[in-house]
């Protein structure tokens, strides 16, 4: 223990150097990015772990549904109140009251008696995630050294890779022995532990510096309240259509592949994987490219771009299932890196404020999406909701409202 310590102070030491000479500070940016991944893999445990819930509690659709809801709404709630708390007391250490609450939904899940006490433990592990996502992606605006996408996509592929895994790990470790063995999933929160102590202690000695020099002026965009605020609002609506039709994947792609090609849990679980990984990858080339080309032309492809794709996939056999969920998930994903960072800019006092909200509404329209999903399915068909869910992208052509951040001229203030 004393070892482990002793290392992650002399790394610390060193990012400390690279913070206050303004520079990118990778170790911290891999670092949140990990404790992102591990953080989402055991968010994203719910919904993989939907078919053996399923089967085990007898339930439809709506009640599926219902769970995502249960999720996705106490972390989203949540998040804009903690952000704002966050803006005006910094906790450094929130991480590791968030993981404690996941690891408490973990093992609650784990053994869950009833339907009753599922959407409690999902309502546990939703609170942790609440609580862990505004800091973090402050902490990763700190360490960003000016490259504002870059250190979101960095921070959000370690999210994105963790929702990917858990799929294939719930399959591999739970799906053939049962509900129970979810447990080995809290050594993934321990071993959190330690990297969410490290980022605590090196963001605590950020703060610490910053409380005795001259506070650092903030660049304000000159644009009327109006603007700003439509903006905001807009920007909002891509992220309905975005996680909306997310979660028509994320929750039900199991049941729709299963469904209509009559294959198996395990192999629904890969094809959920291919379109995870795909958003990871997308996630990250797309913060990167929005640093380089403009958030506002990042954000109008990613939406409108995966248009064409998901009103092909309803329509399409297994194997072009599997082509064009990579190309969905890869272009669809592009853009939250450069939308989260676009609000930042547009209200650079309220950082906590603005990621916990933009936060808070991305997993709100994923749990009310699902909610909503699973009661269309049970009386229509789950092949019927991709035939409309298709067409969401499409509200992707209201990017065009946007003012282009890299033509706007900020005073400071």
């Amino acid at each position: 223990m004393n070892k482990i310590l002793s290392i992650q102070h002399k790394v610390l030491d060193k990012v400390n150097k690279q913070t206050l000479s303004h520079q990118t500070v990778y170790p911290i940016l891999l670092a949140i990015s990990f404790g992102h991944l591990c953080n989402d893999l055991l968010q994203a445990i719910v919904p993989a772990t939907y078919p053996l819930l399923k089967e085990n509690y007898q339930l439809s659709f709506a009640q599926i549904g219902l769970i995502t809801f249960f999720y996705q709404m106490s972390s989203s709630l949540l998040q804009p109140l903690v952000g704002n708390y966050t803006d005006k007391k910094p906790q450094p250490y929130s991480q590791i009251y968030g993981m404690l609450c996941t690891t408490l939904g973990v093992i609650l899940l784990a053994f869950a008696p009833s339907y009753i006490w599922v959407l409690v433990a999902v309502t546990c592990i939703g609170i942790g995630s609440s609580i862990f996502h505004p800091e973090s992606s402050r902490v990763s605006y700190v360490a960003s050294g000016g490259k504002r996408s870059l250190a979101q996509s960095i921070f959000q592929i370690g999210g994105n890779t963790g929702t990917a895994l858990a799929p294939l790990l719930v399959a591999w470790i739970v799906l053939p022995t049962g509900q129970q063995q979810l447990l080995w999933f809290v050594a993934i929160a321990i071993v959190a532990q330690f990297v969410y102590y490290a980022i605590g202690t090196w963001y605590k000695g950020v703060l610490s510096h910053a409380a005795t020099k001259q506070k650092k002026k903030i660049l304000i965009p000159e644009l009327s309240s109006f603007r700003v605020n439509s903006a905001i609002v807009v920007l909002l609506l891509l992220i309905f259509s975005k996680y909306f039709y997310v979660a028509s994947i994320s929750s039900y792609f199991q049941f729709y592949t299963m469904d209509k090609f009559g294959i198996t849990e395990v192999q629904a679980q890969v094809y959920l994987f291919y379109f995870l990984i795909a958003v990871a990858l997308g996630t990250l080339i797309g913060g990167f490219l929005g640093d380089k080309v403009g958030r506002k032309y990042i954000i109008w492809f990613s939406v409108l771009g995966a248009a064409p794709f998901t009103l092909l996939l309803p329509h399409v056999s297994l194997a072009w299932t599997g082509i064009l969920i990579v190309i969905i998930g890869f272009i669809i994903s592009s853009a939250f890196p450069s939308i989260l960072v676009y609000a930042q800019e547009l209200l650079p006092k309220k950082i906590g404020m603005v990621s916990g909200l933009f936060y808070g509404f991305a997993f709100g329209m994923g749990g009310l999406g699902s909610a909503l999903l699973g009661w269309w399915a049970d009386h229509t068909s789950i092949e019927y909701i991709y035939s409309v869910c298709a067409y969401l992208p499409l509200l992707g052509i209201i990017a065009c409202f946007l003012p282009n951040m890299k033509k706007v001229a900020f005073r400071e203030e």
